[in-house]
């Protein structure tokens, strides 16, 4: 069943979702919606993978998009903000006349990828992504195929609920993905 990104929002805040410190994600019309209308205020990274997807739909010469891909991550793996900045200016600069769409686009939504400079340098690069999500999202599919039909949805959520309680005790003692 899909629901409206507002009223999972909605849902997770009822249930005691607090204290988030940042939010990351694709740019989903809708999930940003509610994340400007449940979490106002909260840091969104905009998932720089999918910037990069994003991007490659402004490049019409295809041997054109290694160069603009090197070239964006090097706005993402830059040093600082202020370094990001000076690269997006700089990419923005060079494609103003060859291909203004992309130039448009990148001064517009690339700087929303950029988040990540706000937090401790040793987290950049596990939350500039969705990555950590979508492995997560890819374990679950993988564990309710296994065990295949369901009778009822009871089953089912047992079944996610011990999957993530596992992950949950993987990462805090041993597999840490953040130290904090």
């Amino acid at each position: 069943m899909v629901r409206r990104p507002v009223t999972a929002l909605n849902k997770l805040t009822h249930l005691g979702l607090h204290g988030v410190k940042l939010i990351v994600s694709d740019g989903h019309e809708g999930l940003n919606a509610a994340r400007q209308n449940m979490l106002a205020g909260t840091p969104w990274q905009r998932c720089q993978f999918h910037l990069m997807q994003n991007a490659m739909q402004y490049v019409s010469k295809v041997q054109l998009r290694k160069q603009v891909a090197d070239e964006i991550r090097n706005i993402f793996n830059a040093r600082d903000l202020d370094d990001a900045m000076k690269e997006l200016k700089r990419f923005v600069t060079s494609h103003e006349k060859t291909a203004p769409k992309l130039a448009n686009w990148a001064e517009e939504n690339i700087p929303e990828g950029l988040t990540v400079f706000a937090i401790p340098a040793g987290h950049r690069k596990r939350m500039r992504t969705t990555n950590m999500l979508e492995r997560q999202n890819k374990e679950l599919k993988r564990r309710t195929r296994i065990a295949g039909l369901f009778p009822n949805e009871e089953p089912l959520l047992r079944l996610i609920t011990a999957v993530l309680v596992e992950l949950s005790d993987d990462w805090e003692t041993g597999m840490k993905y953040l130290t904090i």
